[in-house]
């Protein structure tokens, strides 16, 4: 932080964050900030100053989002971290273990939102809505899209290969993940070209802050290119009644500022599917990590495949 000008005065405190390393700070000046120091070899700079630009632009159409600082080269060329990008957002630094990326940004303080409350959903669809107005005026360039193969076929392939899948589970879980992939395939398929714009792509609950002003994200380290209801259906929860009124709810505010394509409902399960198959793959390539296994000791058991294998069966029935 110093090699960027900003002086912390020794109070530091870990956030919860798997995929990179994120900490609070409090400034000698009295601010309190976020860093974020990436993960090596995940995002090309390309990628993450995109997603800087997104957050930039969101918090100019005052949609509440923490979007990372310009940040200043403090003088001394020797700890000084190379800075990229109009405004530099993202910094690096050199250390005995290698280069670090990070950014920093506002800390945002809130409490989960109440979704069992139709009126926190409508302001929560609103919200969304809002920033898809914003998505769909320019495409990522840099950034991933939503695909089949990525979120899907390429993860059931490295697992195959890499994931370690207990051999007595295997041919069930090849069995489901396969009928499961191959059912999401024809609903995108039969769904036709729907739109595709900037997302936020990871919205659930747990990346959203609530106050008394309304909700506000907190992570955009995961927005790609897909389709609106992306943004939309891990948000619902229950059984189908009340996820059908949870989804009224979010709708009826996201229409009040941009119109939905009615379509895009059929891909809710197909976009479920690929979330558990990507995620899966997601803990077996981090699993060197040694935060991982503490956090995660169910995975990779026997118990775990034969669950996600009985998951994957019930997405072939919800088809």
């Amino acid at each position: 932080m110093d090699s960027v000008g900003l002086y912390a005065d020794g109070r530091l405190l870990q956030l919860n964050s798997f995929e990179n390393r994120v900490f609070q700070l409090f400034l000698e000046d009295g601010r309190a900030v976020v860093s974020k120091f990436y993960r090596p070899n995940r995002w090309t700079d390309a990628q993450i100053l995109e997603e800087h630009a997104f957050a930039s632009e969101l918090m100019a159409e005052e949609i509440p989002i923490a979007a990372p600082w310009a940040l200043h080269i403090n003088g001394d060329s020797s700890i000084a971290a190379r800075l990229m990008g109009e405004p530099p957002t993202l910094a690096e630094i050199a250390t005995p273990d290698g280069a670090y990326r990070f950014c920093v940004t506002d800390r945002r303080a809130g409490r989960a939102p109440e979704l069992e409350d139709p009126a926190t959903l409508e302001w929560i669809g609103r919200f969304i809505g809002r920033m898809h107005l914003v998505g769909a005026r320019q495409p990522f360039t840099h950034r991933r899209e939503l695909s089949m193969n990525e979120f899907g076929w390429d993860c059931r392939d490295w697992l195959l290969e890499h994931g370690d899948i207990p051999p007595p589970v295997q041919a069930e879980w090849k069995a489901a993940v396969d009928a499961a992939l191959n059912l999401a395939q024809d609903a995108f398929e039969r769904a036709g070209a729907s739109e595709r714009l900037r997302l936020h792509g990871d919205c659930h609950v747990g990346n959203i802050l609530w106050t008394d002003a309304g909700p506000h994200f907190v992570d955009l380290d995961d927005c790609l290119t897909g389709p609106a209801v992306q943004d939309l259906w891990m948000l619902l929860s229950g059984d189908a009644v009340a996820a059908k009124q949870q989804l009224r709810s979010l709708l009826r505010g996201y229409e009040q500022f941009r119109d939905f394509d009615d379509r895009e409902l059929a891909l809710i399960e197909p976009l479920r599917t690929l979330r558990i198959v990507h995620q899966c793959a997601w803990l077996a390539k981090r699993w060197s990590d040694p935060a991982f296994p503490p956090s995660f000791p169910w995975f990779g058991t026997e118990a775990y495949w034969r669950q996600i294998t009985q998951q994957l069966q019930q997405q072939v029935l919800r088809d």
